[in-house]
């Protein structure tokens, strides 16, 4: 996978919920512990490219799927991302 976004949790559970969901959706993902950097209340975190972002975002989003966010890696540090794939403005 070149350029991934990276899912975080608040609970295993829907970590592996969403596992479930996106490789009946046959997309590819990567199961790995959460980046230290990250906080989230879990240690699981899935890797998508970022090509499948649209159908797994709105995969989580029908099936009402609790995340933390959607992260990826800018100059070597996790910041959120979004559909537009820029850097979130801090409010």
């Amino acid at each position: 996978m070149n350029q991934c976004i990276l899912i975080a949790f608040d609970s295993t559970q829907q970590a592996l919920r969403t596992e479930m969901l996106l490789e009946y959706a046959d997309i590819e993902i990567d199961t790995r512990p959460t980046p230290k950097e990250i906080t989230a209340g879990c240690a699981l975190s899935i890797d998508i490219p970022a090509a499948d972002f649209t159908i797994a975002s709105r995969i989580i989003r029908d099936e009402k799927v609790e995340i933390k966010g959607y992260y990826h890696m800018v100059e070597g540090v996790y910041v959120p991302f979004t559909e537009q794939g820029e850097r979130e403005r801090e409010v």
